[in-house]
């Protein structure tokens, strides 16, 4: 199934290392980077998937913005995030701007990224060693059960 990632990945590269895990993993994804193509064209895929880190308890607003003025009408999609502290409702911002273009959600995977931003500087950051290989091998399960 041709599968678009689209992904913001910054500070230290955790969310790149989820997305390039898939693209290795599986075959018929390509990888856009909402920063460097803002109005990608997301007509050609049968499913997409928004991936970003977590910033103020959301996906990036690169990501946010592509999923608002690209999203064809009714795609499957799919949230993936890397996060300093894992809490709920990471995704209801993306989840609402996806819903009002009829999209189906298959579902989403978070894990644990290492995090320096604010404070988290201060005390060398939280998270380290993530995402670790059990992470990376939790995104590869997670693409593969709702591929199937």
């Amino acid at each position: 199934m041709k599968t678009a990632i689209v992904y913001y990945s910054k500070h230290h590269g955790n969310t790149k290392q989820l997305v390039d895990a898939l693209a290795e993993a599986f075959d018929g994804i390509d990888l856009i980077d909402a920063a460097a193509a803002p109005d990608a064209d997301l007509r050609g895929y049968e499913r997409v998937g928004f991936a970003s880190g977590i910033y103020y308890s959301k996906f990036h607003k690169s990501v946010l913005h592509l999923a608002e003025t690209c999203l064809p009408e009714g795609k499957p999609v799919f949230f993936l995030y890397t996060c300093g502290a894992k809490k709920q409702s990471y995704t209801d911002a993306i989840a609402k701007i996806v819903r009002a273009k009829n999209a189906e959600i298959l579902g989403e995977y978070g894990c644990l990224g290492f995090d320096t931003f604010g404070p988290f500087r201060l005390v060398g950051g939280i998270a380290k060693g993530h995402p670790d290989p059990e992470d990376l091998a939790g995104a590869v399960r997670f693409y593969q059960s709702i591929s199937e």
